[in-house]
Parts: structure tokens; sequence; C-alpha cells
């Protein structure tokens, strides 16, 4: 392999990575918004990407968006729709479900909720899973698009060097990095997000200054599950899906929350995009097939060298 086709190589491997990562960073947001705020491990968070690959593709041909707003705008309008059913849907849960096992109702109770908050998502994960396959179909689907078969090329630079961008993709990258900096402008500036890192950070004292930590998490909850629905639609655009592909993900959503640190939401951030880049990169010397083993051996490498992860602190929450 000459020299130029190798750096060739490598940077269509970076390039790949970052737009893979950054859908990946956006799940990654999700989880972690939901652990950061209310210290809920949630089994059941593949399971609401894959109620948003299936809310966008319905809403997509349904309400016939490639037709009113084309190939490049409908599927990203598709994906918003289905992260505000899934905020609702969210929202209903921990309502009537996680309330009970989480927030100050168990605070001082063995394990501080987490063995029945383990418990509930785990079957919550069950019946998502089952429920779509009953209900959706075992056939894999996707939103066929004109984009996700095409790409744009950037060069040729010296000696014929280019690089290819997927459409499908690098719509997917420009949204998740627009969907991130909202959500971080969100928590940072506005009142609802100064009371959301107040709940994750101190939720008694929370409570005595007059914050309702119960609606604080409800609101954290339902905009994890948002999130996260909203980066699966955006891999449907390019990526087949059927109802247990939740499994493929929550794997990496977990890995790049712990990654990044445990409760900082910036750092699941930036701990997804790092999931990206290792995947694509070990194609370069690795199968395929040995791409999630690249990526636990990275894993396991940054956690032996810094145990909190790349971004977290002990003293971090949200």
């Amino acid at each position: 392999m000459s020299a130029l086709v190798l750096l060739e190589n490598v940077l269509q491997a970076l390039i790949a990575g970052l737009l893979i990562g950054s859908v990946y960073a956006l799940m990654c947001l999700g989880l972690g918004l939901i652990f950061g705020v209310m210290r809920v491990i949630n089994f059941a968070q593949g399971e609401f990407l894959m109620l948003g690959m299936y809310g966008t593709l319905y809403a997509y041909t349904w309400l016939a968006l490639d037709r009113i707003l084309g190939p490049y705008l409908g599927p990203i309008v598709a994906a918003v729709l289905a992260g505000v059913l899934l905020y609702f849907v969210g929202i209903l849960l921990h309502r009537y479900l996680l309330a009970r096992v989480t927030g100050m109702r168990v605070a001082g109770s063995e394990g501080e909720g987490h063995y029945p908050q383990l418990i509930l998502t785990l079957g919550l994960s069950l019946i998502l899973a089952n429920g779509g396959l009953i209900f959706f179909g075992s056939t894999p689907e996707n939103i066929r698009t004109p984009l996700s078969a095409s790409a744009w090329e950037i060069g040729p630079f010296a000696e014929q060097l280019s690089v290819f961008l997927n459409k499908a993709r690098s719509v997917a990258f420009l949204v998740s990095i627009a969907v991130a900096v909202l959500l971080f402008l969100f928590i940072g500036r506005t009142r609802i997000g100064k009371m959301l890192r107040a709940a994750a950070d101190n939720p008694e004292a929370a409570t005595y200054m007059g914050i309702d930590v119960q609606r604080a998490h409800r609101i954290a909850f339902g905009l994890g599950c948002a999130v996260t629905a909203l980066a699966g639609g955006l891999v449907a655009t390019y990526y087949p899906f059927q109802p247990y592909v939740g499994l493929e993900f929550v794997i990496i959503m977990y890995a790049g929350v712990v990654l990044g640190g445990m409760g900082s939401i910036g750092g699941a951030f930036w701990g997804g995009l790092t999931i990206g880049l290792v995947q694509q990169l070990s194609t370069l010397v690795l199968p395929v097939q040995l791409q999630n083993t690249a990526i636990f051996v990275v894993f396991l490498l940054i956690m032996m060298l810094r145990p909190e992860g790349l971004f977290g602190r002990n003293v971090e929450r949200a």
C-alpha cells in the first residue's frame, strides 16, 4: 500500500468517525442527562432509540414529508417530531413508574432505590422490545432517501487525493452538533436548566430552596428520551433497524457515558465522539466484526489510566 493510499484511508476513516461519532455523542447525551440529573441507570435507553427510529419512519411516510419538505429537510423534521413524541412518553413513564423508585421518595433507603430502578428499567426494556416486535414486525426497515446512497467529494487535492462525505451522515452530523449546542445552552442559561443542575447537585438542598425535584427529574427523563430518540431518527436514514436494534447501540451509549465520566453531560458527548473515532479508525487494521472489540480495548486502557473517565471529576454532577 502506497503512502498516498494509506493517507487517503486514514483521512476517510477520520471523517467517517466524526460523522458517526457525532450521532453516538447525541445518543450518549440523552443517557448522560438522565444519569447526571437522576442518578438512574436506564436499561431501556436503547428501546427509546428504537422507538425514535420507528417514529421517524412513520412520521416521514405517513405525513409525506419527503414530498413536502424534500429528502434533506424531511427526515430531520420527522426525527424532531419523533423526539417530541418520546419526550411526552418519557414524562408519562416517569410520572407513573419511575417516580415511585427515584428522587426523595427513596432517599435514605437501602441502595438509594438503585435495585428497584435496575429491575424496573430492565423490565421496561423487555416490554418495549417485545412490544415493538408485535406491533412493527421483525422485517428490517430503513428510511429510503437519495442521501444515504450518495456522497460529496472533497478534492482532489495533491496527487489525486480525495475524501468522500456520505450525505445522510453529513446531515446527521450537522443536526447532532446543533442539537447538542442547544441542549448545553438550555442547561447552562435557562431557569429550567439551573433547576436541573440544582436537583442533580443536591436534591435535598434543592428541595429546601423550593425546587420541585420530582419535576426536575421528570423533565430530565423526558429530555433524555427525546434526545436519544432524535439520534435514533438520524441513524435510521442510513442504517437498517428492527425492534431489537436498541441492544446494538445501548452498549455504545453506556461505554460513551462511562468513558466521558459518569455524571458529566459534556463528558458523555465527548465519550460518544471518541467511540465513533475509535470504531472507524480500527477498520484500518481490523475486520469490521472486531470494531466493538477495539472500542472496549481502548475503553479499558482509559479506565486503567483515568478511572473517573476522560472528563469526569469527583465533584462534577451535571
